[in-house]
């Protein structure tokens, strides 16, 4: 079962009941194997990276298909130029948005909740000026509209029972989840299940408390079609924001699965950590929603 039928089944079943929208649980029903693969991509200029890494992957249209809507979730969050790494690189967003539409997308949105002034992070990460110089209206970077906020019960979840979900990551047909691997200096790293921080509503620094485990709860229900971590550039110490191109190691590196656990896990060692010192990692991974040891990953390695 895929994601379009598994999530626009549940809705249409509600509406035609008269109930209210259910928990969309999709863990169980979109479980990640247990050998997952991953595709690591080392090289130069990035546009050709992303594509390089996203044909070993199969090509884009085995996670787009004709007629979809698309949502594409960069780490937007700060107010920092490109070179600091505190934000996804906007070229890897450009191709990620390039292919899709190539793949037959409707439409393709991105979007993220700041935690800077939502202006100047779309502007000087890059983004908006990406959107704009891509010229295709079926391109769309848009500022978070508070109606479209869902508040679910999470069913499965052991420390977050219900909480507001940004309601186009729901619906979305397919949904990729792009993260900029970098510190942090509450997790230890930020990568793709920290990044679903941006498509929820309510007070987020109550999540704070037990933040791995939360994460994993709310990994049950925002389940990306393609998770992408962007290593183009790694913020070394001092994040999420940074602030210092001395903290930041050009890796020119890119990983791609369909597994959640599994890119947060391998995009781990980049920093010569271990997958199970990211708490949200391990966590995620004892509620059965990714594989988190590199040696049990089929890994497929492509270099410019």
């Amino acid at each position: 079962m895929n994601r379009r039928r598994f999530l626009k089944d549940s809705l249409v079943w509600s509406a035609a009941a008269g109930l209210p929208v259910p928990l969309l649980d999709i863990s169980a029903a979109l479980a990640a194997p247990v050998s997952p693969d991953v595709f690591v991509g080392h090289g130069k200029p990035y546009d050709a990276l992303v594509r390089q890494v996203m044909t070993a992957a199969g090509g884009m249209h085995s996670f787009v298909k004709k007629g979809d809507m698309v949502v594409i979730k960069p780490n937007i969050g700060w107010d920092r130029r490109p070179q600091l790494a505190a934000n996804t690189h906007p070229l890897v967003v450009r191709t990620l948005a390039v292919l899709a539409l190539e793949a037959g997308a409707a439409s393709v949105t991105l979007f993220d909740r700041t935690c800077n002034e939502k202006r100047r992070c779309y502007v000087n990460s890059g983004m908006a000026e990406m959107v704009d110089n891509l010229g295709d209206s079926r391109v769309r970077l848009e500022h978070i509209d508070g109606r479209k906020f869902m508040e679910l019960d999470i069913k499965r979840g052991k420390s977050l029972r219900r909480w507001e979900i940004y309601g186009d990551v729901i619906k979305a047909d397919c949904y990729i989840n792009v993260p900029v691997a970098k510190h942090h200096g509450l997790s230890g790293l930020t990568l793709g299940l920290k990044n679903s921080m941006g498509v929820i509503g309510g007070n987020r620094g109550s999540l704070h408390f037990d933040l791995g485990q939360k994460l994993a709860d709310l990994a049950t229900i925002v389940q990306p079609t393609l998770t992408v971590v962007d290593a183009t550039r790694m913020l070394m110490c001092n994040g999420p924001q940074g602030g210092r191109v001395s903290d930041v190691k050009i890796a020119d590196t890119l990983i791609a699965t369909r597994d959640p656990v599994a890119a947060d896990a391998y995009a781990t060692t980049l920093f010569d950590m271990e997958p199970g010192a990211i708490d949200s990692t391990r966590a995620a991974a004892a509620m059965g929603l990714g594989q988190m040891d590199p040696a049990k990953m089929r890994l497929t390695r492509v270099r410019l």
